[in-house]
């Protein structure tokens, strides 16, 4: 596809808006959630989205990095510091651990791109999401606000700095009267002004739409730190950034990260590393849909679409080149997506644009963060932290709508274990309960035992309008409405025989049984749904019929697939035609599997029955 130069004057906008709002979010999720120099935040935004942008499939959207996989880095720098294999001030052994992370994290998402897993975006439920992000809202606000009330060396001096979000609450109680109140009202200030400049910018947005390109964030940072050095704060007890240099002295150092020396990092960041690429894939995955990259979508370029796999694979790539340079790990995300487009750019040239731009920061414009305050920084991550939480009551409201109680318990199970434990205990508990709620509702046969509608030949599930139907005396009618593999049919003897013995699978198997031997004389099968079975499903089926055939039940099958078909041969060639007694018991409708079932054993002899299937034809040569 050529490049359009009209597009260029949006994307050089585009780029430029976003370096404004986001370079000063990269430096804070560095300092502090990453627990690493601020220079390794902007090398993020230097290396993830060039390699994005040439590899990428959706032009829109911009790779950085975000909150929750910078505090997942944290966490994993603050596990070595409390092993000793760190200290707080070791910046270069932390900027190595973060790097070590993210060459992890692209590795992983690099092999399921080649691995073709792209599918997996669909897995992670919504409540699971919803409640996750939620817990990392929280977390990240608590944690914020001992910066903010300018407690940072007293929660040192306390060790709840490495403590569980709990922990962090209880701190901020009983410690509130020692906050520093320039700091308090630095951040206090920040805070509002950016909530206050998002809400009204999202109100004018409408009816103006060009109010999309004023860097509010950008001058709050930059009024703050002239205030800051015009009425020296710094020396009045309000922190800043201090100097921004690399570790080493090389501007963008190369360091591989997978070392010998680091084999007890690479040990200790596996799981971590894992959860950061699950949950970057998945916000990737939700950006690049939401923004639009398909063809003739408004803010794409025309004619390329979405592949989940082919992002798995620029994502990961992405990831293990910036791991090399010790940036943070980065994905993309929904709202600096949604800026670049609502900014004019529309091809992959202004993620170009905003990697040149933070490389210019790195070499030249460094210096001019030094007055910049640290309790601003926090104030921004609060922002986004609050925009994390306030999306929670919104879903609540509706899963208390529709009395969706196993989605709430499971947001509520999340966000409490996140909250009183750990965040990575959080998304493993979410991630495992997902996982097996996948499971079950993949291996769980959903038959259903049918009645007819009075006065009609339709017949429809009676678990569900059990009294608006009529059941047929002496046949049971059960519909199979999916396919039959190895996963569905382990249980279908037993699910089966509950509904032969009660009528309908929601009773016990421990009660008494209430339909009687002779409710059961024909059993009429409506297979009209399995369009697929394996040799798993076919014996199992096979064993079914034959027990029934044992006992004197006749059994028909009614709207089998064509004769021709894989599904029926296998119904040949595994017995069950014949167990049922010839193609006669094969019938294109319930109707006339009822008909039939009312023919006693001598009518039934003079049924003709249709000739055997021909051999198929052998396969063309060559």
């Amino acid at each position: 596809m050529c490049y359009r130069l009209s597009w260029l004057l949006g994307d050089v906008v585009a780029g430029l808006s976003m370096a404004s709002f986001y370079i000063p979010m990269a430096l804070s999720y560095a300092s502090n959630l990453g627990h690493v120099p601020p220079i390794n935040g902007l090398y993020a935004f230097v290396f993830q989205p060039l390699v994005y942008a040439f590899l990428g499939s959706c032009p829109a959207m911009v790779v950085g990095p975000e909150a929750a996989g910078s505090l997942l880095v944290g966490n994993v720098v603050r596990s070595s510091v409390e092993k000793g294999h760190s200290g707080d001030d070791d910046g270069l052994l932390n900027a190595q651990i973060a790097g070590v992370v993210t060459v992890m994290a692209g590795g992983i998402i690099f092999i399921g791109g080649i691995m073709r897993l792209g599918f997996l975006d669909n897995v992670l439920s919504r409540p699971l999401l919803r409640g996750f992000i939620s817990a990392v809202g929280f977390l990240i606000f608590v944690d914020q606000l001992i910066v903010e009330l300018g407690l940072s060396e007293r929660s040192r001096s306390v060790e709840v700095s490495h403590g569980t979000t709990f922990e962090k609450m209880e701190f901020l109680l009983k410690n509130f009267q020692y906050s520093h109140g320039l700091t308090a009202a630095v951040s206090g200030i920040s805070f509002f002004t950016i909530l206050f400049g998002r809400e009204l910018k999202r109100r004018l947005q409408p009816r103006f739409p060009s109010v999309a390109y004023i860097p509010d964030r950008f001058l709050v940072v930059v009024l703050s730190a002239i205030l800051t050095h015009q009425f020296r704060w710094d020396k009045k007890g309000l922190a800043v950034l201090g100097e921004v240099k690399s570790s080493t002295r090389q501007p963008f150092p190369f360091h591989w990260p997978l070392q010998t020396s680091h084999m007890t990092h690479v040990r200790e960041a596996l799981s971590t590393s894992f959860l950061i690429a699950i949950l970057g894939f998945f916000e990737s995955s939700v950006a690049a849909k939401s923004i639009g990259g398909g063809e003739g979508a408004k803010d794409g370029l025309q004619g390329m679409s979405f592949s989940p796999n082919r992002e798995l694979l620029a994502l990961g790539m992405a990831n293990l080149i910036g791991g090399c340079f010790t940036a943070l790990p980065a994905f993309g995300g929904y709202g600096r997506s949604k800026v670049n487009a609502a900014t004019g750019g529309r091809t992959p040239m202004s993620s170009i644009v905003l990697s040149l731009i933070t490389i210019s920061c790195v070499l030249f414009l460094l210096p001019y963060f030094y007055y910049l305050p640290k309790a601003v920084l926090s104030a921004m991550i609060s922002v986004v932290a609050w925009s994390l939480i306030e999306e929670a009551p919104t879903d609540i409201r509706f899963f208390i709508r529709i009395r969706g109680w196993s989605e709430l318990t499971l947001m509520s199970l999340i966000f409490f274990a996140t909250i009183f434990y750990s965040l990575p205990l959080g998304i493993a508990i979410g991630v495992g309960l997902s996982v097996i709620y996948v499971i079950r509702h993949s291996t769980r046969p959903r038959i259903q035992i049918l009645g007819r509608v009075p006065g009609t030949n339709d017949f429809e599930n009676a678990e569900e309008v059990p009294e608006a139907l009529e059941f047929i005396e002496g046949c049971l009618i059960v519909k199979i409405p999916e396919p039959l593999t190895f996963a569905n049919t382990g249980d279908l003897k037993n699910r089966l025989r509950r509904l032969e013995f009660y009528g309908t699978m929601s009773a016990h198997p421990a009660l008494p049984r209430v339909r009687s031997p002779e409710h059961n004389m024909n059993i009429i099968f409506d297979v009209h749904a399995v369009t697929s079975l394996d040799g798993s499903g076919a014996q199992v089926l096979a064993e079914i019929v034959n027990s029934y055939r044992a006992r004197g039940v006749r059994v028909f099958f009614c709207r089998v697939p064509p004769e021709r078909s894989k599904v029926y041969r296998l119904f040949v060639r595994s017995g069950i035609v014949e167990s049922c007694g010839g193609r006669k018991y094969f019938v294109k409708s319930v109707t006339e599997a009822l008909r039939l079932s009312e023919m006693d054993l001598d009518e039934e002899e003079g049924f003709r029955d249709d000739p055997p299937l021909p051999p198929p034809p052998p396969p063309p040569l060559g």
